[in-house]
């Protein structure tokens, strides 16, 4: 199934010239407009972003669109053809890490790094730890496998490369993760992106039926179920269940009910194409 095509987007959703009206702004202003986030809500990197936007508390939409359901306009937002992307005005970010390097500099309050500058680099590293290898694992050679290809591109997954990675690419990432997992709370202290990054990709793992052993893995495993039960993550998750099960045609509408930010104009395709990156 494909998403509906929908009419173009206005000149305020999207727009090709610098628009004053949503330039550089803090949530504290009146009569603000929201950031436009594009992307799914079943996304690891889009649920990074919604997360810090909602403990920011800074108003956002969201262009629910489905991975590789972009048309040519998106593709101009996005030239990798990746979620999610961020829309102020004439400013389009399209990288996670920096949407939400963005988001801190826009609202430093409540800060998602920690102060110190070592803490900070550390902070850093497990994000983009977190980006790279866990996504490796857990969404191109776990997800994509069990539920992106059969639903998007009607192939069969490689059974193979699932055994391998559950019997050897996810210890390793566990491994890693208990050696770097605080024996209470968060990782610097209060929840920040070090948590929030790593524990994205556990929600699309569980939705394939992984969780993580806490025999094995116990420090590893109470970090992420204190990060996965925050309040930002809680509500997300809620919108996230309602929708899993929808077909793809018909996610828009579905998030809208359950009271979703979706906005009024979408770069949906009808039919999905391929990325130019190979994963």
């Amino acid at each position: 199934a494909g998403a509906r095509a929908q009419a173009a987007p206005s000149a305020t959703a999207y727009p090709e010239q610098p628009d004053a009206d949503r330039a550089l702004r803090l949530p504290h202003q009146s009569r603000m407009k929201p950031l436009l986030i594009i992307g799914s809500y079943l996304s690891p990197y889009v649920r990074k972003v919604l997360v810090c936007l909602e403990i920011k508390g800074i108003p956002y939409e969201v262009d629910h669109l489905v991975p590789f359901f972009g048309d040519d306009r998106f593709s101009k937002l996005s030239p990798l053809r990746r979620i999610p992307v961020l829309v102020d005005g004439d400013l389009v970010l399209s990288d996670s890490s920096v949407i939400c390097q963005y988001l801190e500099d826009l609202e430093p309050t409540p800060a998602l790094f920690p102060a110190d500058i070592r803490d900070r680099a550390r902070a850093r590293w497990l994000e983009e730890f977190a980006d790279t290898r866990m996504g490796d694992v857990f969404i191109w050679r776990l997800f994509n496998q069990i539920a992106i290809r059969p639903s998007v591109w009607g192939e069969k997954g490689d059974r193979a490369l699932v055994d391998k990675t559950l019997a050897e690419h996810v210890p390793a990432v566990l491994d890693y993760l208990e050696s770097e997992a605080p024996a209470e709370g968060f990782r610097f202290g209060s929840l920040g992106l070090a948590d929030i990054a790593p524990a994205c990709f556990f929600r699309n793992a569980g939705w394939v039926r992984f969780q993580i052993d806490a025999g094995r893995w116990p420090r590893a495993a109470a970090w992420m179920a204190r990060t996965l039960t925050s309040p930002a993550f809680t509500k997300l998750a809620a919108l996230e269940d309602g929708v899993l099960r929808t077909p793809i045609a018909e996610q828009r509408e579905k998030l809208r009910s359950l009271g979703a930010p979706i906005s009024a104009d979408t770069l949906a395709a009808a039919s999905p194409r391929r990325g130019v990156m190979p994963i």
